[in-house]
């Protein structure tokens, strides 16, 4: 397959190149800082950002694209379902 943006570099507001599935641990890192999560399911997010701060989205809907910059997503605290990092 070609692919025309191979010498182009990737910034943060790039598409995503490389998606993996998410399942929320309260004492793991995911193996990639995300670029951004996908919620399959309708739910909250517990996260703990790259910068070491933690924060909860509440309410998020199915099909929501939220642009984060994740090192883990918490299971406690996160009812979200069926989680995609992009990055």
């Amino acid at each position: 397959m070609a692919d025309k943006f191979k010498s182009f570099y990737s910034h943060l507001d790039s598409p995503a190149q490389g998606a993996f599935s998410i399942t929320p641990n309260d004492s793991t890192d995911l193996t990639t800082a995300t670029r951004s999560i996908y919620i399959g399911g309708d739910g909250d997010l517990a996260v703990n950002m790259v910068d070491g701060t933690s924060v909860t989205f509440v309410g998020l809907k199915v099909g929501s694209v939220l642009p984060i910059r994740a090192a883990r997503v918490l299971a406690t605290g996160t009812s979200a379902t069926n989680l995609v990092g992009l990055v």
